[in-house]
């Protein structure tokens, strides 16, 4: 078995006399090439007998300093597996949140050390290098995009919490127009309204603002002007159901709704035609409370 110094000054081999005298054929090798036989000294491949008819019994003289002509392997390179893989998770961080970019990286990094260390029996350094970028750049990026991203997540938020409270209060308005029906056009009386709405809502949920705290049994408060009135007596304008601080059965008028809106800068009110409304708080000083 044999030895040989390639033009890049590595170490090939071992391999058999049959293949030294193939790369000779192919002109890969010539007789000033180094050749190491069974672990001995170090010789031009010329001073091998054995080798000698591959060379056609001349030695080619070679001029100093002349590069020796390299000595390619019999086989093409494999290209590395962890070098594609690694650009291909590389793009995938852009659909997976960076998971597979932190991976794509690491692989990319392994892969161009692998590759270096294969003396030439791999390739794709230029893939593992691409594959390191585009996963280092996402991953750069990524903070870049959470912080754009997470504004825009919480105002979805807010809007859908805003969306389910407005469904609440008109629940809430549907549920005393029931009631008035049921009680001679009469709407409920403010000291019980919670407890008299609460059998035509059915659902504890609907007193409850999304946007509250969980534990509050109701959120929502009613216009204590409208109590026990006839409906055909109140203005369908008139303030029917507000946001309140928590608390079961509250009843008031504008002293007691919220100081603070609880869905940025919206408040939502109900009338007492049952419709409902997202109102600014320069608007909630026209509203009506006196039927």
């Amino acid at each position: 078995m044999y030895k040989i110094i390639g033009t890049d000054q590595k170490e090939y081999g071992p391999v058999t006399s049959d293949q030294l005298k193939q790369w000779i054929a192919q002109g890969r090798i010539n007789a000033q090439t180094k050749v190491q036989a069974d672990a001995g000294e170090w010789k031009t491949l010329g001073e091998f007998p054995e080798l000698a008819d591959a060379l056609g019994n001349r030695v080619p003289p070679v001029a100093s300093g002349a590069p020796r002509p390299f000595p390619a392997s019999s086989q093409p390179a494999k290209t590395s597996g962890l070098a594609i893989t690694s650009l291909v998770l590389g793009i995938c961080g852009f659909f997976t949140c960076g998971i597979t970019a932190l991976i794509g990286l690491i692989l990319g990094i392994v892969a161009m050390g692998r590759v270096r260390k294969s003396n030439g029996a791999l390739s794709g350094h230029g893939i593992a290098l691409a594959g390191t970028i585009v996963s280092a750049v996402f991953l750069l990026m990524l903070p870049m995009s959470v912080a754009m991203f997470l504004p825009a997540l919480a105002k979805a938020k807010q809007r859908a919490l805003t969306i389910q409270c407005v469904n609440n209060m008109r629940q809430l308005a549907r549920g005393a127009r029931i009631y008035s029906q049921d009680h001679q056009n009469h709407f409920p009386p403010a000291a019980t309204w919670c407890d008299a709405v609460k059998p035509e809502v059915n659902a504890d949920k609907v007193f409850k603002c999304p946007a509250g705290d969980v534990n509050d049994r109701c959120d929502y408060g009613y216009n204590s002007q409208l109590d026990g009135l006839e409906e055909k007596n109140i203005d369908p304008n008139t303030v029917l159901f507000f946001e309140s601080d928590p608390g079961w059965n509250v009843s008031g008028g504008a002293e007691r709704m919220l100081g603070q809106s609880r869905h940025g800068r919206t408040f939502v009110v109900a009338f007492a035609d049952g419709h409902v409304e997202q109102l600014t708080a320069d608007r909630l000083t026209q509203l009506r409370w006196n039927p």
